[in-house]
């Protein structure tokens, strides 16, 4: 079964090494053509020579939060074919024990950059090749950690800031025949295994940061085939109708966050009352009216 579009080229970013390079070599078996990209160059010409002589790859060393490193991406994804399948995995983590009281100006810019930044930039990149194409699959990665449940400041605040670009994104480009959706992955890879991993585990559950089921799932996570396997289902011609939504896969579990949405607390004419006091604003918001 090859569910991609005839010709699909894909970059994906953060393919040298875990989810990314699944996620690279699902696509590659579904043949399509793809760009490997990962900050160190000696694990992407692994990750190129990984996927196998049958399969068209190639591969740009470099962090794609760099704007010379995605002009670099294009370039490769344009002498293979037309790009019209755009994957950003690549990440980092947040440092161990961090939080707001504690973590420097600069981790905080460099893990937004990595997330966030990166994220744009391909994005910003990859969809006017798209558009003049008439077809494309843009897939981000998300995590769980937006919720705060994982605790830390600029990966949550990163990931979150995907999936409101996500959203963004998917409405501006729906009528162009552009696909843009997130995954919130759960699977074993260098980010998520080690014993200095294991110890933020503990420290978070032992907090109440953490649920118990997030805590086992955290400390017992999946091969990243399995969630690969959702990623190249949003990239596939299987989700034409499949856009703007945040999905989560671990194993052989695939969930969905619902899209955020205003609930309705109260209201009053302005033209005709008076500004909200306080205690009329605690009431409402603690359910006491």
């Amino acid at each position: 079964m090859r569910p991609l579009a005839e010709g699909s080229v894909a970059v994906v970013t953060g393919s040298s090494r875990g989810i990314g390079l699944e996620v690279a070599r699902a696509l590659a078996d579904a043949g399509a053509s793809v760009v490997i990209n990962g900050r160190d160059p000696a694990a992407v010409d692994g990750a190129v020579a990984a996927l196998g002589s049958s399969a068209r790859a190639v591969g740009v060393a470099g962090s794609a939060a760099d704007p010379g490193v995605v002009e670099s991406l294009l370039r490769a994804a344009r002498e293979l074919g037309t790009p019209d399948i755009l994957v950003n995995c690549a990440g980092a983590a947040e440092p161990p024990a961090s939080s707001i009281l504690d973590i420097s100006v600069e981790a905080w810019r460099e893990l937004i950059e990595v997330h966030l930044h990166a994220t744009f930039l391909t994005c910003r990149a990859f969809a006017p090749l798209m558009v003049e194409a008439g077809r494309g699959w843009i897939v981000n990665t998300s995590s769980h950690a937006f919720t705060g449940a994982f605790g830390g400041t600029g990966y949550p605040a990163g990931k979150g800031g995907v999936n409101s670009l996500t959203y963004a994104l998917a409405a501006e480009l729906r009528e162009h025949g552009i696909r843009v959706n997130a995954v919130c992955p759960g699977a074993e890879t260098r980010l998520s295994s080690g014993a200095d991993y294991e110890a933020h585990i503990e420290r978070l559950h032992r907090r109440g940061i953490l649920n118990d089921l997030m805590h086992a799932g955290a400390l017992a996570p999946p091969p990243a085939e399995y969630v690969a396997r959702l990623y190249l289902f949003l990239a596939s011609t299987e989700s034409p109708d499949v856009t703007g939504r945040v999905f989560a896969g671990a194993g052989g579990y695939i969930g969905e966050f619902p899209p955020p949405v205003e609930r309705y607390l109260t209201w009053r004419d302005h033209e005709t009352s008076p500004p909200w006091t306080p205690d009329e604003i605690a009431a409402t918001v603690n359910g006491d009216q």
